[in-house]
């Protein structure tokens, strides 16, 4: 493919579109001028660029029949497994189907992305087969990631193994059925405002957001580079920890990540034992207006049990909490039209791996499909894009100054506190909307649930769901939260609840 001399009418509209108004004379000059950047271009095309590595043999197995997915949870399933003998030996895997393996078809929950096949493996998918896991296949997520209900996938909805007429949450909605149903011992899910911690509270797992950065985002379909997160989900706080072990660390190619954070042997902080913790129940995250009383309850109980554990538990106020998910809106609907969509996946202005493969059918996929997009992305989209025409990215920018303050805000607490404690989501599982729902009832389905978990993808805290009880029969999670780089002591505490609260 070489790049072509551009004409004088493409010319003078991407002027117009800039507010400049050059003459047909100047176009004229601008194009002869524009020859040693064609070239360059030229020479681009000759060269080869280094690629992402594919370590171990696959086939490209097959999308599951209907009567073989009952929870619509599979969108592929394949069989890759790296060397017996290591962290992960002898345990199966589903990987989210925002993330990239080699050969292994990829929709991102999307018709517009539906066929393609990406060529390389992202650095965690390699992580896990290096450390003898078995992946089973591709799980379904949401459209584009932006949903925290399971309603809003091309492919149909994922169903709760609690309750079929129930959400299995999003966007990690397949990632989190199949762990909950026990098809596999473990998922890779991605939390850009929840999208880890919000299934695996519906569907009773557990699920962690590492500290931002923790684990390489390389070959995972980005949303936005300041909250893109991803991490594992399990039945157990111990399977969690182990295959954190197997995928946390830099790999040089994402830039999310900061040469102060390392992996560490997550396991061994397992002992069982929370005695001298200070546990904080923060006020602000009850009681919000979409709280239900039975979850509240469950979840003060639950924090309250780690006392009997040895901790010291509290209450602390932090009146900035209520505030994050406006601080979290501003940058998810800007920084999501700009690099997801106008971006084409990978945008600019950054040092790393972009998957070129996965941005030129992508953006050949919605510039030419848009209306295909689900509803939560069209609303992104054009909130977005006239945020930025309008006002110019100032309430961006100004959002992730002010998230400089919500972090301290933390921060402030986790200086007396270890650990943080709030219900993970304010509410059950909701009923799974019809297909024919009015537009009002998709979007409130798909964002409702948010308050709790999304400023946490903004200040990159680490933050766990625990399932801690279910009422109605239907799971509640208690989300856990620690100190930036300090995922040991949440995968503690949740150890440790785990060990005192068997579960059938």
């Amino acid at each position: 493919m070489a790049a072509k001399r551009p004409t004088v009418d493409e010319i003078f509209r991407i002027a117009e579109a800039y507010n400049l108004n050059p003459s047909p004379a100047d176009v004229e000059s601008y194009i002869e001028l524009s020859q040693p950047i064609l070239d360059s271009y030229a020479r681009l095309d000759q060269l080869t660029a280094p690629s992402l590595e594919v370590k171990y043999p696959r086939s490209p197995g097959a999308r599951p029949q209907p009567d073989d997915n009952p929870l619509g949870a599979w969108y592929w399933r394949s069989d890759i497994t790296g060397p017996q003998g290591g962290l992960l030996s002898g345990k199966t895997v589903a990987i989210k189907d925002n993330v990239c393996v080699a050969g292994v078809p990829m929709m991102n929950g999307t018709s517009v992305l539906e066929g393609y096949v990406p060529d390389v493996d992202a650095t965690i998918v390699t992580r896990i087969l290096d450390a003898g896991g078995s992946i089973r296949g591709k799980a379904v997520c949401e459209s584009l990631c932006f949903s925290g209900g399971s309603h809003t996938s091309d492919t149909g909805p994922v169903r709760n193994p609690h309750d079929p007429t129930r959400t299995a949450g999003g966007s990690s909605s397949g990632s989190a059925a199949l762990v909950a149903a026990g098809e596999v011992d473990l998922a890779i899910g991605g939390d850009q405002g929840g999208s880890i911690r919000i299934p695996a509270s519906w569907c009773g797992i557990y699920g962690l957001k590492p500290t931002y950065g923790l684990v390489p985002y390389t070959g995972v379909f980005p949303i936005e580079l300041t909250l893109d997160h991803t991490g594992p989900m399990a039945r157990t706080a111990a399977d969690v920890a182990l295959m954190l072990e197997a995928i946390a660390g830099p790999d040089g190619l994402d830039p999310r990540q900061s040469a102060g954070l390392v992996g560490q042997s997550y396991t061994q902080a397992l002992t069982g034992d929370v005695s001298g913790l200070r546990i904080g129940i923060v006020q602000e995250g009850f009681g919000l207006p979409e709280s239900e009383a039975d979850v509240d309850d469950a979840v003060e109980r639950a924090a309250r049990s780690f006392e009997s554990m040895g901790a010291t538990v509290g209450t602390v106020s932090i009146p900035w909490h209520r505030d994050g998910i406006h601080v979290w809106r501003a940058i998810a609907v800007e920084g999501a039209t700009m690099l997801m969509v106008a971006g084409n996946s990978m945008g600019t202005n950054w040092k790393g791996h972009y998957t070129t493969g996965l941005q030129d059918v992508y953006a050949r996929g919605w510039q030419t499909r848009a209306d295909d997009l689900s509803e939560t992305t069209k609303l992104v989209v054009l909130m977005g894009q006239y945020m930025q025409d309008r006002y110019h990215g100032r309430y961006y920018a100004k959002a992730q100054n002010l998230a400089r303050t919500l972090t301290a805000a933390y921060d402030h607490a986790l200086s007396e506190y270890d650990l943080l404690v709030m219900p993970t989501l304010p509410m059950k599982a909701t009923v799974i909307p019809p297909a024919d729902c009015s537009r009002q009832e998709y979007t409130d389905r798909a964002l409702e649930m948010i308050p709790n978990t999304c400023p946490f993808d903004v200040t990159g805290h680490p933050a766990i769901s625990v399932p801690c009880g279910t009422s109605d029969d239907l799971p509640i999670g208690m989300m856990l939260v620690g100190r930036t780089g300090d995922d040991a002591t949440v995968l503690r505490a949740a150890d440790a609840y785990d060990r005192n609260n068997p579960r059938d």
